[in-house]
């Protein structure tokens, strides 16, 4: 099992925390970059800890949670080497690891409960990367993001 990375905004805070239980039952191991509260925080920060510490160490996953998974999404994939999916029902969570090798997951708390976010993540992490096709086709997108890295466009 990949290291993860998990964070949440204040929104997604009561998800992170059902989320580590969840984990800790399974005997996963994980960082808890925050928020430690549902103390108001920006989800671009949080989305930006997590990406980052994927970005930094290619056997490392992360799961970014806020209220409609969308916004951390956005912020993560800002950080190159991240292909962040929001997920918010199965068939994406599995696609978007077979498929496009995601390795970082976002989830609505406001679009999804507990017990189907539990499901979710499950799935995510035992969903392995395609070979052949699927790759050589993350490997364009990852191409389309060294254009822009290297400012060569």
């Amino acid at each position: 099992m990949p290291k993860l990375v998990i964070g949440a905004d204040h929104g997604g805070f009561p998800h992170k925390e059902e989320l580590k239980k969840h984990l800790d039952s399974k005997g996963i191991v994980y960082d808890d970059v925050g928020a430690y509260s549902t103390a108001a925080v920006d989800y671009p920060d949080i989305a930006f800890l997590v990406a980052s510490r994927v970005s930094q160490n290619p056997h490392t996953l992360g799961i970014i949670i806020d209220g409609a998974g969308i916004g951390s999404c956005m912020a993560a994939n800002k950080v190159p080497g991240v292909r962040a999916a929001c997920c918010n029902d199965l068939y994406t969570a599995r696609n978007s690891r077979e498929h496009n090798h995601a390795n970082v997951l976002t989830l609505g708390s406001m679009v999804i409960g507990t017990g189907y976010m539990k499901q979710i993540v499950d799935l995510w992490l035992e969903t392995a990367p395609a070979p052949g096709r699927h790759a050589n086709r993350v490997e364009k997108i990852m191409k389309i993001e060294d254009i822009y890295k290297n400012n060569s466009c």
